[in-house]
């Protein structure tokens, strides 16, 4: 017995290192994280929807967990990226709205992975005006908000290049040609940001109409009247009045650009920009980017001629119907749902690609594959689009998690979680500690005990700043409870709001100064100026310091 034991010693003591380092590197799991935008809960089959069809995602929910209530911190797009990337709320990365300039050199738990032997990437939306750098290894970004069609891409060496083709179709394939080639001796971290379904909802040709034949039933808050709730009652993006019949719903919509129109608008920029310089190659592509810089212009002639014939068709429809008042407001509801919803389909599709190429590459039993959008958005709910508020249907995002041999299948979490914790909680899977400075918790054990018996927070603190445009949303900030919720609107509309969620889910009857009331209030105040504290949320503090 002493001879094997002394036999086994030496076989592994013969072992390189790194291959001992690799089998110990095989252990910790991949992960893929796929981040769509503006894709609400409440048009996933999983989270209820009985009319849709997201069967790969609701197959994540199947095969993993689904988050009933995971919130954001701050309900916009590119704000929420930036919490993802460093687990801190908006006023300490410096990130509280769009169109400015993330500051990519503080700390971002993308680096840390790499303390984790992970390799990194990010593929697809990136949305935060300043370019990824060093924050991951590889990545290939939309510019901006991107196009539907035909779109540009910025690599990690900083060339720009249009790909033709449907964005989320070319997401995936640049998604699995990364896995392709990626470091096969590492563990792998993948952000996958898809454009789906952000504003203007332009389906793939594929799925042109899919949804024409169902008649999508009102919500019930959607002729909401806003009665004692001012911030709400301020806003514009309303379906009634701030939904644009061209833009957003294309009726009468120009799709593509003739060759004569192409080289007219290509012979103004030149002359304009460059008078009669000879241009090299990068001027060149500078200029065909400016000549197809609208979303709708971006389409080659066979995407154009089909697309257009399509709406051409829900024009002609439109016009001969001559709708107005509350059958207008009504059929661009209808409009607006059959074009979002389209648009989602390509992105279940595509997820179950990725899903495909996990299991065909026998890479699923040891990757963690999480599906999450950016936040929460109204599909009609209080008359609306978009989504900005505290209220629920902004405030809170899809969040669904396969983790094999950890969470059991078909597991529903109902306790909070925030768009801050996703940092800590990865870095904790990779082995990472976490910088002190981070304010999100991480929820592995809550995963790890598939719920049971595990308590995350009590209350749920937000902070919403843009204004006054788009959409004019008064900034806010607020708690979520269990059972209420409580909102400091200060400026644009000056004024406080509290919802009691059990009685009223919709958030429709502001119980804010009733007598009854007092005391709840009193303690939400109380709970709110702690997490104001907590977080170090000195603007905030400085509002409620003031006489009510």
């Amino acid at each position: 017995m002493k001879s094997v034991f002394l036999f086994l010693f030496s076989a592994i003591s013969m072992l390189p290192i790194g291959a001992i380092q690799v089998k110990a590197q095989e252990k910790k799991p991949n992960i893929i994280f796929i981040f769509s935008d503006d894709h609400a809960y409440q048009a996933i089959g999983a989270y209820g929807n009985k009319l849709v069809n997201t069967p790969n995602i609701d197959r994540i929910a199947n095969e993993g967990a689904l988050f009933e209530n995971f919130m954001v911190t701050n309900s916009i797009c590119g704000p929420s990226r930036a919490n993802l990337l460093t687990g801190k709320y908006s006023h300490k990365n410096g990130y509280l709205a769009n169109e400015g300039k993330f500051d990519i050199n503080q700390t971002l738990f993308s680096r840390l992975m790499k303390q984790g032997d992970y390799q990194t990437a990010w593929i697809g939306k990136w949305h935060l005006g300043s370019l990824p750098g060093n924050a991951f290894d590889d990545w290939k970004i939309l510019p901006g908000q991107g196009y539907y069609y035909n779109p540009d891409f910025i690599d990690s060496k900083n060339d720009t290049t249009r790909h033709e083709g449907y964005v989320t179709d070319i997401i995936t394939e640049f998604a699995t040609d990364w896995m392709d080639n990626r470091d096969k001796e590492k563990p792998f971290f993948l952000v996958v940001g898809e454009k789906a379904t952000h504003r203007e909802w332009l389906p793939a040709i594929e799925d042109l109409g899919i949804y024409d034949d169902v008649e999508f039933p009102l919500p019930e808050t959607f002729y909401d009247t806003y009665e004692n709730r001012k911030a709400a009652a301020d806003q514009d993006m309303s379906i009634e009045k701030s939904m644009r019949i061209s833009d957003d719903l294309k009726v009468h919509a120009k799709f593509g650009l003739s060759d004569e129109e192409a080289a007219a608008k290509r012979k103004s920029i030149i002359q304009r920009r460059y008078g009669n310089k000879v241009l090299n190659d990068r001027e060149k592509q500078a200029v065909e980017r400016l000549v197809y810089q609208g979303m709708y212009e971006r389409l080659n002639k066979e995407q154009a001629a089909k697309v257009q014939a399509y709406y051409d068709e829900i024009a002609k429809d439109h016009d001969a119907k001559k709708r107005s008042g509350k059958a207008l407001t009504e059929w661009k509801y209808q409009r607006y749902l059959k074009d979002y919803l389209a648009t989602a389909n390509s992105l279940d599709r595509n997820i179950g690609k990725l899903l495909a190429y996990l299991d065909q590459h026998g890479l699923a039993e040891n990757t963690i594959v999480i599906y999450g959008s950016d936040q929460g958005f109204y599909l009609g709910e209080h008359g609306w689009f978009d989504k900005r508020f505290i209220y629920q249907e902004s405030l809170k995002t899809p969040f669904l998690i396969r983790y094999p041999k950890v969470i059991k299948p078909g597991t529903r979490f109902k306790q909070q979680a925030l768009n801050i914790d996703w940092a800590p909680t990865l870095l904790e899977i990779a082995g990472v500690s976490v910088p002190s400075d981070i304010q999100g918790t991480s929820f592995l054990n809550l995963l790890k005990a598939n719920g049971k018996n595990v308590v995350t927070r009590e209350a749920s603190y937000y902070h919403y700043y843009e204004f006054p445009q788009p959409h004019h949303v008064s900034p806010h900030f607020g708690i979520t409870t269990a059972r209420y919720k409580l909102i400091r609107f200060y400026k644009g509309q000056d004024t406080w709001e509290l919802y009691d969620l059990k009685k009223d889910p919709n958030e429709l009857h502001n119980l804010y100064g009733q007598k009854k009331y007092e005391k709840t209030v009193q303690q939400l105040k109380n709970k709110l100026k702690e997490l104001v504290i907590e977080y170090d949320d000195q603007d905030a503090a400085k509002i409620l310091n003031q006489a009510d």
